[in-house]
Formats: C-alpha cells, sequence, structure tokens
C-alpha cells in the first residue's frame, strides 16, 4: 500500500510525486501509456509569468519560477535556460497596455523603446513599437524534466519512496464510504491513503469515476519546427501581445499568435495556435502555415530556414483559466492536480510542491482556495 497514488506520468504527476517522496510519502505512479506520453511530450516547455495576468495564476507561476531554478540546480538534466521573454507590441497602443499589464504584475521587467528592440533581439522585423523584457521568463526540456523528477523522486535519500507503473490504465477508484481508498486498474488494485489526478487532458474521465464533474477540456495547439540553425538566432522566448490575449481567451474557434524561440539543438519552435476541436489530431496545413507567416513576419531571417516537422498537443483548458489544485470535498482522499492548460510545464513544480504539503499536513505556501475542484456549476456548456 502506498501513501499516495498519482495517476499520470506527465510534468505535473512528476512533480507531485517527487515532492511527495521527497516530504517521506511512499508514492506510485501510474500511466495508461509512458513517461510524457501525453501533453507533456508535445509542449514547448515554458516557464513564463510574463503571460499571466495578477492573482492566483501569477502567484503560482512566481513560486514555480523558483522552484525551476532551484530543481536546475539540485536535479539538472533537463535543459534549463533562464533566457528571458520579450514580448513585442505592434502598436503604441499595444505597447503601453503591455506596460501597464507588467507594472500590475509587479515582477521584475523592463519597458523596451521601439529602438532599443534589437538590443535583445538583432533579427527582429522593423516597424514594431516597443515592448517588455521579462528576465524570469525561461523554458525548459518538458519530457526530460518529467523524467528526471521522477528518477530523482526515487532517489529520496531516505525519506519516502516513489515506483513508476507504465501501461497501467485506471478503470475506477476503490472507496470505503464516501473516500477514496485506491485505484482499480488493469493489472489489479492499488491501494493508497490518497489519490492524485494529474491526468491531464484526460482529467475529467478520472473525475467521473468518482461521480464528479470536472470540465477540464482539451485544447489543441501545433507547434512547427525548424532545422537546426548553425548559429542562434532568437536570443529569447519572443512572442507578440496577442499571445497574452489568446492564453485568457474563452474561444472554442482557431486563434494563433506569433511564438518564436531557439532550443539548445538549434533548432526553432514556433508557435502558437489554440482551438477547441475535441481529441483531433489531424494536421492543419492552414494552421501551420499561418504559423509559419507570423514568425517570419516577426523575424524575416526565418524566411530562408526549411520547417522539418510539426506536432500537435492538447492543453486541459479549464473555463476560468485556472488550474484544479487540492482534495475534492466531494470524494475525500481524491487530490486534483490539473487543469494548466498551456502552462502546466511552468506550472508544475508549484503544484506539485503544494499538494506535498497539503499532502502532509503542513501550511501552504500559496492559499489553495482559488484553484478549488468544486469551484465549478453541476454543468457546465461544452
Amino acid at each position: 500500500m502506498s501513501d499516495v497514488i498519482v495517476i499520470g506520468a506527465g510534468i505535473v504527476g512528476a512533480a507531485c510525486a517527487y515532492y511527495a517522496a521527497r516530504a517521506g510519502l511512499d508514492v506510485t505512479v501510474v500511466d495508461r501509456g509512458p513517461v510524457a506520453g501525453g501533453t507533456t511530450g508535445a509542449g514547448e516547455g515554458n516557464v513564463l509569468v510574463s503571460d499571466k495576468e495578477p492573482g492566483p495564476e501569477l502567484e503560482l507561476a512566481v513560486l514555480s519560477n523558483g522552484l525551476w531554478r532551484s530543481l536546475a540546480e539540485r536535479v539538472g538534466g533537463f535543459e534549463h535556460e533562464p533566457k528571458g521573454g520579450l514580448v513585442v507590441a505592434e502598436t503604441p497602443e499595444v505597447r503601453e497596455q503591455l506596460a501597464e499589464l507588467a507594472a500590475k504584475q509587479g515582477v521584475e521587467h523592463t519597458v523596451v523603446a521601439a529602438g532599443d528592440l534589437r538590443d535583445y533581439e538583432p533579427h527582429l522585423a522593423g516597424g514594431l513599437a516597443g515592448g517588455v523584457h521579462y528576465p524570469q521568463d525561461a523554458q525548459v526540456q518538458p519530457m526530460l524534466a518529467a523524467a528526471r523528477l521522477l528518477r530523482h523522486g526515487a532517489d529520496s535519500y531516505g525519506r519516502g519512496a516513489l515506483s513508476l507503473r507504465t501501461g497501467v490504465t485506471v478503470t475506477g477508484l476503490t472507496r470505503d464510504g464516501d473516500r477514496v481508498t485506491g485505484v482499480r486498474t488493469t493489472r489489479g488494485d492499488i491501494l493508497g491513503g490518497a489519490v492524485v489526478n494529474a491526468a491531464g487532458t484526460w482529467a475529467g474521465e478520472v473525475a467521473a469515476l468518482a461521480g464528479l464533474h470536472l470540465p477540464v477540456l482539451p485544447r489543441r495547439g501545433f507547434i512547427l519546427v525548424t532545422e537546426p540553425l548553425a548559429r542562434p538566432l532568437i536570443r529569447h522566448k519572443v512572442y507578440t501581445a496577442a499571445y497574452v490575449t489568446n492564453v485568457a481567451s474563452d474561444n472554442a474557434g482557431l486563434e494563433t499568435s506569433a511564438v518564436v524561440e531557439g532550443t539548445p539543438a538549434g533548432t526553432v519552435l514556433i508557435g502558437a495556435s489554440r482551438e477547441r476541436v475535441g481529441f483531433d489530431r489531424t494536421t492543419s496545413l492552414p494552421v501551420l502555415s499561418r504559423l509559419a507567416a507570423q514568425a517570419v513576419a516577426l523575424f524575416p531571417a526565418l524566411r530562408e530556414v526549411r520547417a522539418i516537422r510539426s506536432y500537435c498537443g492538447f492543453r486541459p483548458y479549464c473555463p476560468d483559466h485556472l488550474p484544479v489544485i487540492g482534495e475534492d470535498p466531494r470524494a475525500p482522499g481524491l487530490w486534483h492536480a490539473c487543469g494548466h492548460e498551456g502552462a502546466g510545464i511552468g506550472l508544475a513544480p508549484a503544484t506539485g510542491h503544494l499538494i506535498a504539503q497539503a499532502l502532509t499536513g503542513a501550511r501552504t505556501d500559496l492559499d489553495l482556495h482559488p484553484f478549488r475542484p468544486d469551484r465549478f456549476p453541476a454543468k457546465e456548456s461544452a
């Protein structure tokens, strides 16, 4: 019997398992696929504070940002790049809006005048109106990060233990009265003191096993990947102000905005698109064409660079754009760590840290009330 059973071996589940094991708990992680086989494996690895409105999610992002830096020193091996982010504006009006948002956020930033943009990014297109630089923004390789957290959680040095069981599908939950006491799987029952639902875009289905409504929906996004470049072209994560608007949008239709960044391998990642189309993985050439055009408009030198592949993932979207973190009062023993949408990579360490604190009865570093699982109406329209 484990102290904690974590459903999901993506980055959020890995962080929950890592911090719970480090806190002295025995943890079993189960996943029907491989480590990082879902949304995590299709992510860019964003660790952002720049795109968050003031409020609970920004507080979570700031906490997580510091934890990522600590993990880079303690665990390492997942290409942590504290390269900073540059948000650019195409008009003076938007530049002022970006500056106002940055002032409200209260995080470290520098408002950049139009004439100074190329000091940050020499290859940027001309005619931009300025922007805001956020030195705390960073990047990680998400698949490596999930694997490293699980590996080092297993090396808890006399504290808790962590075991991983892949190829195991959760089919139900065991109960003792109202309390959840474990999971039923295709490989038999696993009992535990707590069950953590970190199933990403499938978290709503896991909640339904307990008879609960949790409105986590898939929001598809495509990424273009270029051929490796001989010399770095882009220094920061660079995106237009439209990205901030799209992140906060409730629109189910297609939205795209220019997001461009380099990787240690020399490739350039180009995004971002968002649309709610269920779990349809069909490659959309019009979407990829739009992303390429937006990237070239931002960095004209990319016109001569070949795109070699694309991939898509499904962000676990919640209607109020806040993740679900904490024990579910409707089913004691069932905890949720899900619904982070496109911010799951960045917010994973803080989520895991807070879950571990709450599981062990410690005072949590942030108030979990805004993320409570029972905040949604009984029924939600898709």
